[in-house]
């Protein structure tokens, strides 16, 4: 008998190219608080209205002055003023100096700053200084506009908000911020064999049961990426309970997100489901940990309103935590990047040293579980399955190995750190 043949195997980055083209970013805006704008992305251009700082200011305690008075060290200047930062001089006069404080603004005619360590006062702190080193013009001044032009665009639609781009924002005094929608993201489990920590001890786990891992970093991750998540929780391995979460969620979400039940076995009804109430495409792709991947639409009732108009998203994720959660940060990650409108770079791999070997050539491109070491080298974890989540705790990065090459001690791999993965 004639065996049927093999569907081939996607590579990694078609899947990824293939995956971004469905991907409408939204277009729901909405206004928050500036204070609650963190891992939000920006839905306008902010253009600042004033130049910051306002005007020239010191950059350091000291001394403000005309770099022309001081013609030699020792000079000694009387001073006129003293400016705190928040107050206004007055002009300065020739021949004089100003205390001056970190941030104050530059007295008109002064062109340069002295640090109060390069002085010695005379007589006190409003009698006189000796300056004891030549200043030069523009010496410890911020100028005004250096951080900020007025009429310049200091954060552009589609910027990933974070903590320093929310203090530029409020530095040109904006207190809230449009920002487009979080994605509604519906996330549930597959599977009789799950149970949730807390509902059964240890010691009572009945055989074949296993803890629902996949759960609780997916929606994790999910959060990271500002969605809003609907943990729809663990769903029976059955056709009608399939088939009633995917309506649920699809009338109010944007995404589903699922793992487990993408395979082919007569326990997974995902696939049927999907395609009873939409569309789906099951790819195998070319990598490791990972290789079963869905991705389908499951239409809306036409009462869920405006929204129904669209179908909903869905992606099946394997069930190997492993598997699941390389393929999150591959493949999902920069699906819901792209349905923000996000402009978050790609993460850029640096080139390290392997301090293992790996005798054996994969069909598949690899990414291995790897830890940075004190050498400035990378060490593997010993066990690469695709269900040992230890793994991904121990190590710091993945090194993406490409198929069929084997790796030597000292051979320079491709590495990228979870941190940049989890950014």
């Amino acid at each position: 008998m004639t065996q049927p043949a093999r569907t081939p195997l996607m590579p990694l980055d078609a899947a990824l190219a293939d995956l971004l083209r469905r991907v409408e970013p939204l277009s729901r805006p909405e206004t928050v608080a500036t204070f609650e704008a963190d891992r939000r992305v920006l839905a306008e251009d902010l253009v600042s209205e004033l130049h910051v700082p306002p005007q020239d200011n010191s950059s350091m305690d000291g001394y403000a002055l005309r770099a022309a008075d001081v013609t030699e060290p020792g000079v000694v200047l009387p001073v006129s003023q003293r400016i705190a930062a928040g107050h206004a001089g007055e002009p300065l006069r020739p021949g004089t100096c100003a205390r001056i404080f970190t941030g104050a603004p530059l007295p008109e005619g002064a062109d340069a700053v002295v640090m109060q360590e390069e002085t010695r006062e005379v007589g006190g702190d409003l009698h006189g200084v000796h300056i004891d080193a030549m200043p030069a013009p523009g010496q410890w001044v911020r100028r005004a506009g250096e951080d900020v032009a007025r009429g310049s665009v200091v954060l552009a639609r589609g910027e990933w908000l974070t903590p320093a781009s929310l203090g530029l924002a409020a530095s040109i005094g904006r207190a809230q911020l449009q920002v487009l929608a979080r994605p509604r993201v519906a996330l549930f489990s597959t599977g009789d064999e799950l149970v949730m920590p807390g509902e059964v001890a240890p010691r009572d786990m009945p055989p074949g049961a296993i803890y629902n891992s996949n759960r609780f970093f997916l929606r994790t991750l999910l959060q990271r990426l500002g969605c809003e998540v609907s943990d729809l929780g663990i769903v029976p391995d059955r056709r009608d309970a399939t088939l009633a979460a995917l309506k649920t969620a699809a009338d109010h979400h944007d995404l589903i997100l699922t793992s487990g039940g993408v395979s082919v076995g007569e326990e997974d009804h995902i696939k049927p489901a999907v395609q009873q109430l939409g569309s789906l495409d099951l790819w195998q792709i070319a990598m490791k940990p990972g290789k079963p991947f869905a991705y389908g639409t499951v239409r809306r009732d036409a009462g869920a309103g405006a929204d129904a108009a669209q179908a909903c998203h869905f992606i099946g994720l394997p069930g190997n935590p492993v598997s699941s959660y390389v393929t999150f940060l591959l493949l999902v990650r920069p699906f819901l990047l792209r349905l923000q409108g996000a402009r978050v770079p790609t993460p850029q791999p640096i080139l390290l040293p392997a301090h293992f070997d790996l005798p054996r050539a994969d069909k598949r491109r690899e990414f291995l579980r790897v830890r940075r070491n004190a050498a400035g080298g990378l060490d593997l974890f010993a066990n690469q399955s695709s269900g040992v989540l230890t793994s991904a705790v121990w190590g710091d990065g993945l090194v993406d190995h490409p198929a069929g090459h084997t790796i030597a001690h000292g051979d320079l791999v491709s590495y990228t750190s979870f941190a940049d993965l989890l950014a």
